[in-house]
């Protein structure tokens, strides 16, 4: 029953695929048709030509071209996708994986212990809500780095899922563990690794893969703002060239690590997940 369904849900999903692109596909060439007809009146009245959004066809083709050669590097301002990609990826698992050091350690803390939840709510509370790209201005002027101020920015944008979740995860843990392994003389240390960490792994793994689609977010938009390299730039970059089709198709790609980095801690979350 389970596996029909995955089977209706995914040729349902090909089919609005196919009929969205078809669409897509069609609309673009009529709009191409009618602009192609008005080209004279529009020339003589001296209006400005506007770009039209490109079809699924152009960015197929350049999609086809772009992922033939993805390591190319021509130049500061010409690098293949891939290279934008790799760029990208190590900034965010850079200040991501730092965020875990830091968020899985203190939600320990504050699950563990009600006076440090008390005592750190607060301070959790003021700081969660601001935008990591607020944090920018003031990373360029203390580091005085961009590619070390966006890893900080995606630290900070990781931390707080991470943190609120292992805190949660692990206050939830059933009391009758723990007294089980009071009475078993287990020390806090080793009820810590082999009690609490098992029962609470489901839970710190959904605040990871809710950090770890924050921080793919958050680096698109820094990367825009600070320049160089890495997939924000280049989209920046290409919509700087008016290139339309590869404005689209770097958002295609954007789209889909996004996913895969989804599925690995999707599967990761499945991995530790039991039945009660």
């Amino acid at each position: 029953m389970v596996s029909s369904l995955k089977v209706k849900g995914a040729l349902l999903s090909v089919v609005l695929l196919v009929v969205g692109l078809g669409v897509w596909e069609l609309s673009s060439q009529s709009g191409s048709t009618a602009e192609a007809a008005s080209a004279y009146d529009a020339l003589v009245a001296g209006a400005e030509q506007t770009a039209r959004i490109p079809p699924p066809s152009k960015i197929v083709a350049l999609a086809a071209e772009q992922l033939r050669n993805p390591f190319y590097d021509a130049g500061p301002n010409d690098k293949g996708i891939g290279i934008q990609l790799l760029y990208s990826l190590g900034r965010v698992l850079s200040g991501y994986f730092a965020a875990l050091l830091v968020a899985i350690p203190v939600g320990f803390l504050i699950g563990m212990s009600p006076l440090m939840m008390r005592a750190l709510d607060p301070f959790i509370q003021v700081l969660k809500p601001i935008s990591p790209l607020a944090w920018m201005p003031l990373a360029l002027f203390l580091i005085e780095d961009s590619v070390a101020s966006s890893v900080f920015v995606i630290f900070v944008c990781s931390l707080w899922p991470v943190l609120i979740n292992t805190a949660f995860g692990v206050s939830s843990v059933s009391r009758d563990y723990l007294n089980v392994a009071r009475t078993l003389e287990i020390n806090p240390l080793k009820t810590a690794f082999t009690v609490i960490l098992p029962a609470a792994a489901p839970t710190i793994l959904t605040g990871m893969r809710i950090s770890i689609g924050i921080a793919w977010l958050v680096i698109v938009a820094a990367e825009m703002l600070v320049g160089g390299t890495g997939i924000g730039y280049y989209v920046w970059n290409e919509w700087n060239n008016l290139d339309l089709a590869a404005v689209l198709f770097s958002i295609l790609m954007i789209g889909v690590v996004g996913m895969v980095l989804d599925a690995i801690l999707a599967r990761a979350a499945r991995a530790v997940s039991y039945e009660a």
